[in-house]
């Protein structure tokens, strides 16, 4: 089977430069759950941002489920991004004034669609069908963390990334969150996850190490 995501050489500077990312080769078969940590600006997030189409390289080739999306720009790559990618941050970027089944009906909008039986489902599967209608506000971290995760996979992305996902929740919140991940990774959803927690990358089935831009380790994770 084809691998899902292949990057080669992959550079990326700011200011021209400030080197993010240093020619970076990664391969990520379907259906993988890959962890990438590093220090604070080692360049896990831009690698994340390039992958989910958030950002463009200045040199080297990047193909996302077959695509090779640095030919790809403007609204292209926006299109892209929405058809193939789904998305999850630390900072959950919620619609304050949107209630949590609008939220999720959002990013169906601009997929061009709006299934609010479909989007209810999504919610009722992280385990929030009583609070379809609460604000972001009435809504405790966790809850709105899985709020986003039910609006990153209502558009059925081939690709879930998540950029350190759990970093804002208390620990019920965080081990709620991870079992949902690991039930989407059971699924057959492949995963690129960002994190700080070596608890949370052992989860994943392999986990690379950057470090000023490079990859200088990648290692499997421990057994459970």
């Amino acid at each position: 089977m084809a691998p899902i995501i292949v990057a080669q050489d992959l550079t990326k500077y700011y200011n021209g430069q400030t080197c993010a990312l240093d020619h970076v080769n990664l391969t990520v078969a379907p259906g993988e759950w890959l962890a990438i940590m590093g220090p604070s600006g080692s360049g896990k997030t831009t690698l994340l941002n390039l992958i989910g189409c958030l950002d463009v390289p200045n040199e080297g080739k990047l193909w996302v489920a077959g695509t090779e999306v640095t030919h790809l720009a403007g609204r292209e790559l926006t299109r892209f991004r929405r058809e193939t990618v789904g998305l999850i941050f630390q900072q959950f970027y919620l619609v304050s004034y949107l209630t949590a089944l609008e939220n999720v009906m959002l990013a169906q909008y601009f997929h061009s669609m709006a299934d609010e039986a479909e989007a209810r489902r999504a919610l009722e599967e992280v385990g929030l069908g009583h609070r379809l209608h609460h604000l972001p506000s009435q809504l405790s971290g966790g809850e709105q963390q899985r709020v986003s995760i039910a609006r990153a996979l209502i558009n059925e992305p081939k690709l879930l990334l998540a950029d350190e996902p759990t970093g804002n929740l208390d620990k019920a919140n965080e081990d709620m969150v991870l079992e949902l991940f690991r039930k989407l990774h059971a699924r057959g959803h492949t995963i690129v996850m960002v994190t700080h927690d070596p608890k949370v990358a052992g989860l994943a089935g392999r986990t690379i190490h950057l470090d000023h831009g490079k990859v200088v380790e990648a290692v499997p994770a421990p057994s459970a």
